[in-house]
């Protein structure tokens, strides 16, 4: 959970602005998005097939 206190003589612009940059590197935002929409098990499988084969590529074609 992200608590943020405000500051003496802050305004609401950098309170906001402070605010977003603590949700953002909390990853509240991110998981947000990945839970918008129900995903089945095997399309997230999937996925994280697909990323680790692109990731054996791409390490393969570095060690060239």
């Amino acid at each position: 959970m992200v608590k943020l206190v405000v500051r003496d003589r802050e305004t609401i612009q950098e309170a906001v602005r402070r605010f977003r940059k603590l949700v953002e590197r909390s990853g509240i935002k991110k998981e947000m998005r990945r839970r918008e929409y129900y995903e089945k098990p095997s399309e997230t499988n999937r996925r994280a097939r697909l990323r680790a084969e692109r990731r054996a590529r791409r390490t393969r074609m570095l060690a060239r």
